[in-house]
């Protein structure tokens, strides 16, 4: 299998929104040919200015592109997007590569390849972990599995847009890895939300507060920056707290699916999804506020 540079492939990307967006601009830099889709054709649009390729079909972008990726929303679109009526697998053809991005449940991603694979279609899952920022300076992880062949074929589009990138076994497999890994960022974006409620509630400064938690070593590199945004009180959102809760759903049912229970998770999981009732626009770091509501209310005596 040829390596897909700029020269040998061309790419079509299907979902244009923040991230997607971006690896398309991170593509084009590295003179990929680009042909993109949104469901929003104004999205897709935007990027013309840009050297993209704008289609008003699935079908037109797979017709002329050699290497598909997608970054979609949720288990429901992609599923759309490649087995719907009018979707990916509705006629391609054989000999041609998927690099699905999406974060989906593991099992979304082994069905996309499945399906693929009777139509002759090699289908990667190759999830993103990263903000939209690190999208932007080309610092995202990516977390693949599938083919290690088309893995090794597919690392020039890989070091166009990550810092990095890992094959973790099979179909499937980065997928799962991504669950791993977003457990670690909500459990442990809801361990600094507790402890600057802790802080507050112990009579602390909380500029002080959160100015000396960021230089501490307990802090992760991925929640350091959330601080200085939640010191002006700024939650608007980098990772948005929805996106989080249905993360937080994928990890809980594929626990759930083997039989094993996360305690601090679920615990988690709860404070989201009050933040998320609470402003469903904001980033996941709102749980921040979330936890100093309940030390106002604790202080106030309600």
């Amino acid at each position: 299998m040829h390596s897909f540079t700029a020269d040998q492939v061309r790419l079509g990307f299907i979902g244009v929104g923040a991230m997607g967006s971006r690896l398309v601009r991170r593509l084009l830099e590295r003179e990929y040919q680009v042909v993109v889709y949104d469901l929003d054709s104004n999205k897709a649009a935007e990027l013309a200015s840009s050297g993209a390729v704008a289609v008003e079909t699935i079908q037109e972008l797979v017709d002329s592109s050699d290497v598909i990726l997608s970054c979609l929303t949720n288990d429901s679109a992609v599923k759309e997007v490649y087995v719907g009526r009018s979707g990916v697998f509705a006629r391609i053809q054989p000999g041609k590569v998927v690099l699905e991005m999406s974060t989906v449940a593991p099992e979304t991603s082994r069905d996309i390849h499945a399906q693929g694979a009777k139509r002759g279609v090699n289908v990667m899952d190759v999830a993103i972990s990263g903000s939209v920022l690190a999208v932007e300076q080309g610092t995202i992880v990516l977390l693949a599995g599938g083919d290690a062949k088309v893995f090794q074929a597919a690392q020039p589009i890989l070091d166009a847009v990550a810092r990095n990138y890992f094959l973790m076994g099979p179909w499937g497999s980065g997928t799962s890895m991504k669950l791993v890994v977003n457990t670690l960022l909500g459990i442990g974006m809801q361990a600094v939300a507790e402890a600057i409620a802790l802080g507050e509630a112990e009579g602390l400064s909380r500029k002080r507060l959160l100015d000396v938690l960021s230089q501490t070593a307990v802090i992760a590199p991925a929640h350091v920056g959330k601080l200085a945004r939640a010191e002006r009180n700024d939650y608007s959102p980098q990772f948005p707290v929805a996106l989080m809760n249905k993360d937080f759903r994928l990890i809980l049912d594929a626990a759930d699916s083997t039989g094993l229970a996360l305690p601090a998770t679920a615990a988690a999981f709860k404070v989201n999804s009050a933040a998320l009732k609470k402003d469903p626009a904001a980033d996941f770091s709102s749980v921040i506020r979330q936890m100093e509501r309940s030390v106002e209310l604790t202080v106030s005596g309600k």
